[in-house]
């Protein structure tokens, strides 16, 4: 017998101070304890070591068959030696008896130690992952400690744990300089042998829609919602909000006073174009709009192919389009419509043959316009 009610005073304090359940961790120690007897003493045992929490003890068991004849002494009993120990017994029957060598205090405490630490080691990473999954879809702040070819691995805020910025959620033309602090976002948790790696991006929309609830008090607070973001990330976002709210200007309160608002935003994306859209259920004034920092004329819709020709001013035509496509582009993604974007002359010369649904923006002005040319000067 081993006396150890020291070791169970220690485990009752790693249950209370690293959230080990002291059963499961009982259950593991008692295989693990039985796996050294037998390395020690003979694999052909049938023994087991039964750890007792409210006697402080550590005990072997050997079982053995009830026999007629015994062939295998390690796993059997001779039914005459099994009614000595009790006179009940009979063949068949499975007899215990503690066997525990003296020599076994010292086994069972190395490899009590080799448990305990590899329990510790996943009870530490499991408190990372769990920490790090509340953190999930979350801006931290992390140091940058290595960087190879493609990929920069970091130190994140608030938890022991390495995050990799892959060179997919990497900002286009930004550098990292080892020691540098850096926001990120929080994309996923991934389990491995040697811990938790956490993905984390700065070219993930969710990176933009939580740089907004950071800077801007109404966005945290649903005062002013984000219905949609897209982005082609290093050059433009368009971002659509809303309120339900009518004394409050979305747009004004996102760009905040002077721009100094979208201007920290714009800081941390690395200088990226960004284009408030005042989100609109009115289908011709969200793709007018959504075409942001160009001015529109008109917009025509086909609601069963969920399609627009959009007119605009032949020296915004280009403004319009975006540089290889970029603008229109992301003004599609952004409504969810297709848009095609003609200049004034080249749609007077063109004869349609129906007459389309057609909203004229020359003399209707959406709430906002101005501040988008505001925004386009200021990002």
């Amino acid at each position: 017998m081993i006396n150890s009610k020291d070791f169970f005073i220690a485990l009752d304090l790693l249950e209370k101070q690293k959230k080990i359940n002291k059963e499961f961790f009982i259950s593991t120690l008692e295989a693990a304890l039985t796996s050294a007897y037998k390395k020690n003493f003979g694999e052909a045992k049938s023994a087991i070591v039964k750890l007792n929490p409210e006697k402080n003890t550590i005990k072997v068991y050997a079982y053995k068959t009830v026999v007629t004849e015994v062939e295998d002494p390690d796993k059997e009993i001779a039914l005459e030696d099994a009614k000595k120990i009790k006179s009940t017994y009979k063949v068949g029957d499975m007899v215990s008896e503690e066997v525990t060598p003296k020599s076994f205090g010292r086994i069972a405490a190395q490899t009590a130690r080799q448990v305990v630490m590899q329990r510790l080691n996943e009870a530490e990473k499991g408190n990372i992952a769990a920490e790090l999954n509340t953190k999930g879809d979350q801006i931290t702040t992390a140091i940058v400690r290595n960087i190879d070819a493609k990929n920069v691995y970091l130190e994140l805020g608030g938890v022991e744990a390495e995050g990799v910025l892959n060179e997919n959620d990497q900002i286009p033309g930004e550098k990292f300089e080892i020691g540098d602090r850096v926001k990120v976002y929080i994309k996923r948790v991934k389990e491995s042998n040697y811990g938790s790696l956490v993905q984390v991006s700065r070219t993930n929309v969710g990176f933009v829609k939580k740089l907004f609830e950071l800077e801007i008090p109404e966005v945290e607070s649903g005062e002013v919602q984000i219905k949609n973001i897209v982005r082609e990330p290093g050059f433009r976002t368009k971002i659509a909000i809303f309120s339900s709210n009518p004394n409050l200007d979305p747009v004004g309160v996102c760009v905040g006073q002077r721009g100094t608002r979208i201007n920290a935003i714009v800081s941390e994306l690395n200088g990226e174009k960004i284009d408030i859209i005042p989100w609109s259920q009115d289908i011709f004034e969200y793709i007018a709009a959504a075409l942001s920092p160009a001015e529109v004329i008109s917009v025509e819709i086909n609601e069963d192919e969920k399609s627009s020709k959009v007119i605009v001013p032949d020296n915004k035509l280009s403004l319009a389009i975006g540089k290889e496509g970029m603008n229109v582009r992301l003004a599609a993604r952004l409504t969810g419509w297709k848009i095609d974007v003609k200049s004034e002359s080249s749609a007077a010369k063109s004869s349609e043959k129906t007459e389309p649904k057609e909203v004229n923006f020359e003399e209707i002005s959406t709430d906002g316009s101005d501040l988008f040319d505001d925004v386009e000067t200021i990002v």
